[in-house]
């Protein structure tokens, strides 16, 4: 190589480098080097917080952003801890009342830990890229947000300071005789092995069914019932320890609040984990009476795991019919473009493709409160090997589970003699094992679902004043002709909202101290000859269909006065900011401005 190469790729290098020695530079006074040193609040997305971790960080972000965040506890859940919202808005724009908001919210089952995490960043996120990305800046100066991380907080208490298996603590911990034998909580799970997770039991015994493959003594299988068999599968790890000849039957579990909302409620009998009556658990009570007061909720987002999907209802078949096409139109919008942001996620209709839910929390904003609602079932195991169908093979488990995460998901077997049993072997898959993202994965899923939630938020109504044509027919009487356009695909009033008589119309009004009205109505054409006439209320026109998704209305006045005079026309739409215009009576003809950016 010669020398002149030399020195070209030197100086190459050189600015190459330049913003990372500029970046060690700006080094903090601790001595720390950060990869990002802009950031207001610096947290790790490749780890789990408890309880009590996420509300620090909540604090702190409050703390550093203090102009966006509102803090505010819903109520106490039944052991006393908070159940935080934080509503953030730009108030240089407006209150967070008055614009259409997104609701966004996570771990209402307190197995479900990364939901937390998600929401989290997601509020992380939008905060710090306030004045640094123009998309999400300007997409809080038109829409605020509410965001509860953790909505089960006792569950994931518990899940973080107690033994637990991948799907516990679902539940609420109100206590509660499970096995109806007169105690409560009596025979709760016993971690024998001490990992900090209950797995499985297995013990010796010839017809047992099931046989353990000498070359990975790990792996146990089933055999038919004529086949030679040595071992005995005995269930969760733990005691009988009220003596009725089960095992951890009656531990501290009591409702599934994700069936306690009381959009198609059904009583416990019908639908297991609902409570005593909707909204009988304090955590979902203090959420449902926040939403019921903010009406201007246009969107909501719930956050669960795991399977990768991106749920809408309905919950039954029996409301089928309450997501009509024009409401299914939105949904496939939103959807469509979160199967391509989200790889290997699937968009499912609950009760079709899943299995049927009453008194979900999603079905009741969405086919009682007339809101556009997903659940998004964080985690799918096709992402541990990228490419690889969605169905493992057992050797990619256990490739995974040895060389992938080093052991972190299975506890290796050990003995232990058991009261009851006598020796066993306790161990098999932890409570990381499948559920959970991993943590070296847990930054990208937390991305990706931001940015799906954002495109959902990004579509809630957005209101503008489209053409205008304003003509004198005869000296003194005008013609306004004028259409209200809405850019967004979510409508200002969804179908569903209108059906069940939730909320109020939306309502167009003439204002003027100089123009008198002589009448109006509704228009399908600025060239039809005649108009569906508001005879009652003229100065007052409802809709309550409000306007469709990428639609508009178009609206004609008859009024008199005189050249000059002026007269304001008021959009409002609980879900929407109002718009306001004054025009004044001249020959005027505007085309429809240009629409903004989806």
């Amino acid at each position: 190589m010669n020398r002149c190469t030399t020195l070209v790729l030197l100086g190459l290098a050189m600015v190459l480098h330049a913003p990372v020695l500029a970046q060690e530079k700006r080094a903090a006074d601790d001595g720390t080097m950060r990869y990002n040193p802009g950031y207001k609040v610096e947290i790790a997305w490749n780890r789990y917080y408890d309880f009590e971790q996420i509300e620090d960080l909540l604090r702190q972000m409050a703390a550093a952003h203090p102009r966006y965040v509102t803090l505010q506890s819903l109520g106490k859940s039944l052991q006393g801890r908070d159940v935080w919202m934080a509503i953030v808005n730009n108030p240089d724009t407006g209150a967070h009342d008055e614009k259409p908001a997104m609701y966004i919210d996570g771990n209402i089952h307190g197995n479900e830990v990364q939901a937390a995490e998600v929401v989290l960043y997601s509020m992380w996120m939008l905060l710090e890229s306030q004045g640094k990305n123009a998309r999400l800046t300007e997409l809080l100066e038109n829409v605020s947000f509410y965001f509860a991380p953790v909505t089960n907080p006792d569950g994931r208490a518990w899940w973080f300071a107690q033994p637990n298996t991948p799907n516990s603590s679902r539940h609420n911990l109100r206590p509660v005789d499970n096995d109806n034998d007169g105690l409560i909580d009596e025979d709760g799970y016993n971690d024998l092995d001490g990992d900090g997770s209950i797995t499985q039991m297995w013990r010796q015994r010839d017809g047992g069914g099931w046989r353990r493959d000498p070359d990975n003594p790990r792996r146990f299988f089933r055999v038919g019932p004529t086949q030679a068999s040595d071992w005995e599968y005995l269930g969760m790890e733990g005691l009988d320890n009220d003596g009725d000849g089960r095992v951890n039957e009656d531990g501290p579990f009591a409702d599934d609040m994700n069936r306690n909302w009381p959009g198609d409620w059904q009583p416990n009998y019908a639908q297991f984990g609902a409570g005593p009556y909707p909204f009988s658990a304090p955590e979902t009570h203090g959420i449902g009476r926040f939403v019921l007061a903010h009406p201007n909720i246009a969107a909501t987002q719930s956050y669960h795991n795991a399977g990768g999907m991106i749920l809408r209802g309905p919950g039954d078949e029996s409301r089928g019919t309450f997501y009509d096409r024009s409401d299914s139109r939105v949904y496939d919008a939103i959807a469509g473009a979160g199967v391509q942001m989200l790889p290997y996620y699937r968009d499912w209709v609950i009760w079709k493709d899943l299995y049927r839910v009453h008194g979900g929390q999603v079905n009741w904003f969405a086919e009682t409160m007339g809101v556009v609602s997903f659940t998004n079932e964080l985690w799918i195991n096709a992402k541990r090997f990228q490419g690889a169908p969605a169905s493992e093979t057992e050797e990619q488990q256990w490739l995974w589970r040895d060389h992938v995460v080093f052991g972190a998901e299975f506890t290796e077997y050990t003995e232990f003699d058991h009261p009851d049993y006598g020796k066993v072997l306790i161990g098999g898959p932890n409570r990381w094992s499948s559920r959970v993202t991993p943590p070296f994965l847990l930054e990208e899923e937390a991305h990706r679902n931001f940015a799906f939630t954002m495109f959902h938020a990004r579509q809630m109504p957005l209101l503008r004043f489209g053409a205008v044509e304003i003509k004198e027919r005869s000296p003194g009487l005008w013609q306004v002709d004028v259409a209200v356009r809405n850019e967004r695909h979510i409508p200002t009033r969804l179908s569903s909202a209108r059906r069940n008589n939730v909320g109020t119309n939306d309502l167009l009004h003439f204002e003027s101290a100089s123009v008198s009205m002589v009448a109006a109505g509704r228009l399908g054409s600025f060239d039809d000859m005649q108009m569906n006439e508001a005879r009652f209320e003229p100065h007052r026109i409802q809709l309550p269909g409000g306007i469709g998704g990428m639609g508009q209305e178009m609206f004609r006045y008859l009024v008199r006065g005189k050249a000059g005079d002026t007269f304001t026309l008021r959009y409002q739409a609980e879900k929407a900011r109002d718009i306001e215009r004054t025009f004044a009576l001249e020959p005027t003809s505007e085309p429809s401005p240009a629409p903004m950016g989806p």
